[in-house]
Parts: C-alpha cells; sequence; structure tokens
C-alpha cells in the first residue's frame, strides 16, 4: 500500500480538500480523507505543502512513433504510400522505451491518445495508453481508441508530391466517403450472411478495420484546422452517422456558435510554436478558452513531438494567460481528455476505484518554476524529484 499524506488535493470530482491523504492499494485509488487509518506497512510520502493532482492526459499526440534524435529510422507514424491506410495499428510502431516517455512521466504525464499522422486520408488507429513500461501491451487503457483521418492541407501536400490523388481538397472527402461507402456494404454483407461461410464478403484487412467506426464503437479522430476543413468533416459524419471528435480545430474560434450546435467536443493544439503552413494562420491560445466559455467540451493537446509532451501543462497555462478559466483549463488536460477519449471510467479525476495515476507538485502546476515532486502510475511511483 501507499499513502500520499497531508496534502492540497485537486480531485477535478467537484470536491477539493486543502489538508488530507490518499490510501493507495493495488493499482487503485482506495480512499480519500482527512483521516485514514494506515494499514501497517504501508509506504508514506509526506506532501504537506504540496498539490495532488490526476496524472495529466495528452488526448492527442504521437509519443513513441516519432523517437527522439534518431531521424527517418525512428520515424514511423506516417505510412506515405497510399493515402487510405486504415488497417494500420499505431501499437505496432511505439516504442516504450524512446526517452520522451521518460521525460512525460518526469512532466507529470501518465496517460496518452498516441497513433498514426495525418499525410494519409485515413491513417490507421490510435491507442490510449499509460506512459510507463517496457512492453506496449501491457500499457494499453483502449485500444483501437479511434479512427485517424484527416482534412486540409497534409494529405494535399504529401500526395501533390506523388502526383497522385488526392491533390485537392474534393478529393480528400471523395476518398473518405468512398472508403466509408465500401465498408458500409462489407458491414451488410457480413450481417446479411450471418453464419453462411459461402455468403460472407472475400475478407478486406482495411474495411475490416472501419467496422469499430460504422458501429458507432470508436470515433473517427479528424484532422481539421481551418473553418472549412471543420464543417467538410462535420458533413462527412453526419451522412455516415459515426462518431467524429475534432482535432486541432485552430480555426474552431471563429465558428464557435456553429460548433456549439453541432454538440461535437475539439481537442485543441498544437498552439505554442510558429505558424508554418497557411491553415495555422489564425492559431492562438484563445481558442480553447472560446470554445470553453461557449460550453463546447474541450481537451488541450501537444501533437508531440510537435510540442514535446512534458509541456501540456504549460499549453494549458498559456491558454489561461489567454482567457480560459483555470480550473478549466485544469481539467482540459486531466477529466476533459478523459471524458473525450471514453476512459473516464479508469482515469482523468482522483475518485475512489479509479487507477492510481497521480502527480504531486511542489507548487502551482502552471508555474514555470514548479517541479513534479513525484509521478505515480497504476499505484507505483515511476518518476521521484532527486
Amino acid at each position: 500500500m501507499l499513502l500520499i499524506k497531508d496534502a492540497t488535493i485537486w480531485t477535478m470530482e467537484g470536491t477539493n480538500y486543502e489538508r488530507a491523504s490518499i490510501l493507495i492499494e493495488e493499482r487503485k485509488i482506495k480512499k480519500i480523507g482527512e483521516n485514514i487509518d494506515v494499514p501497517a506497512n504501508t509506504k508514506i510520502i509526506d506532501a504537506t505543502g504540496k498539490i495532488v493532482m490526476p496524472g495529466c492526459i495528452d488526448a492527442h499526440c504521437h509519443l513513441g512513433m516519432w523517437e527522439d534524435a534518431i531521424g527517418f529510422e525512428g520515424a514511423d507514424g506516417n505510412e506515405m504510400t497510399d493515402p487510405v491506410t486504415p488497417h494500420l495499428r499505431g501499437i505496432d510502431a511505439i516504442n516504450p522505451l524512446d526517452r520522451n516517455f521518460e521525460e512525460a512521466r518526469e512532466g507529470g504525464i501518465t496517460t496518452v491518445a498516441t497513433g498514426p499522422g495525418s499525410a494519409n486520408v485515413l491513417g490507421g488507429q490510435f491507442a490510449a495508453i499509460k506512459t510507463y513500461g517496457d512492453r506496449i501491451d501491457h500499457m494499453i487503457v483502449k485500444e483501437p481508441l479511434a479512427q485517424k483521418c484527416a482534412f486540409g492541407e497534409n494529405p494535399k501536400r504529401v500526395y501533390n508530391g506523388k502526383k497522385q490523388t488526392p491533390m485537392t481538397r474534393m478529393a480528400t472527402a471523395a476518398i473518405l466517403r468512398d472508403t466509408l461507402y465500401k465498408a458500409k456494404r462489407y458491414k451488410e454483407k457480413l450481417e446479411a450472411s450471418k453464419d453462411d461461410l459461402s455468403k460472407k464478403p472475400p475478407y478486406d484487412m482495411k474495411l475490416e478495420s472501419l467496422l469499430p467506426v460504422l458501429r458507432r464503437e470508436i470515433p473517427l479522430k479528424a484532422h481539421a484546422h481551418r473553418a472549412d476543413d471543420i464543417f467538410t468533416a462535420i458533413r462527412i459524419k453526419k451522412e455516415f452517422n459515426v462518431k467524429m471528435t475534432l482535432e486541432h480545430c485552430t480555426e474552431g474560434h471563429l465558428i464557435v456558435d456553429e460548433l456549439k450546435e453541432e454538440g461535437l467536443s475539439a481537442i485543441v493544439g498544437p498552439s505554442f510554436g510558429e505558424r508554418p503552413k497557411v491553415e495555422l494562420k489564425n492559431t492562438t491560445f484563445e481558442t480553447p478558452g472560446i470554445l470553453n466559455n461557449a460550453g463546447i467540451k474541450v481537451a488541450i493537446m501537444t501533437d508531440h513531438p510537435v510540442i514535446p509532451v512534458q509541456y501540456l501543462p504549460m499549453c494549458a497555462a498559456f491558454a489561461t494567460k489567454a482567457g480560459m478559466k483555470e480550473e478549466e483549463a485544469l481539467k482540459a488536460i486531466t477529466i476533459y481528455p478523459a471524458e473525450i477519449l471514453e476512459i473516464d471510467d479508469r482515469v482523468g479525476s482522483i475518485k475512489e476505484g479509479k487507477d492510481a495515476d497521480l502527480v504531486i507538485w511542489d507548487g502551482h502546476p502552471f508555474d514555470l518554476q514548479t517541479r513534479v515532486s513525484y509521478t505515480i502510475i497504476d499505484g507505483k511511483i515511476v518518476y521521484e524529484q532527486n
């Protein structure tokens, strides 16, 4: 057992504690309170004067897909040979021994949604994983988590360079529609055949991988920066009655009323750094706050390695500086991403029965001078400040 003693606790569950303790048993949070009976042989962390929060969650990154300081050998996030690759699984390319995982833990990041990039119209399957472990199979929270699709400049740029479709936004949308329609027909034939093998359609790995999307078991994770691309994504979502999360949503603040009416969640970022392409010209840290203030559920992301994953709290701090409410910014890197990713039954808040994924800070997490004292994943101390 492990006890975190006498801490300020921000639960993200509506109840905070000025001075309380957390008892952890067998990977789970067993009890939270001001007076906890401590079993014998319990390891105790004295967190007096420190802040305990749920582990931070990055709802969109590519951790382990583009490895640190390697270059091409470690770049496994974009299979730029075919615009339709939904059958690819991110977990087959993630290297948990990449140094960035250690840096994630040092920064208080305990769970990430990671997967393929945005070169292809359909890029493959994301997974939600913990940031501690040496074998990806033992780190998975949910897989498949989502199916990556991309609109806008990236597919155009990649395939224009190859002189093949899609070279326009029209073609990107048409390819996505065509593939989803084929997957829908494949699904209908499978269902109609029931147990009659002679009537089943020939196995198609690409179409098979889209069945969870059509069954609304997982969403399309739609890379869309510009307002018109966001609306194209929503149009296709409605046509096929699938679930969708809006990724990046860079111009979301320009169409906030429309997005509120649609009722979708937004995973916003990366908002720090230069604007290297046209569709990023309206990038601003004001976007998360504007959307959130309108009642849209927002998660803040790094898009690692665009912004190193350990700086996720810094991105939330900048969003606060640009007008987002502080409590909402904290939720945008904890409980809101957990809810958007549909893994909030396990992570995202401090609640009895949830995974013991916790971060102990020596100051406010939005203060750039603050350091992580401890990171705990599944009840195990995985980082301790020297």
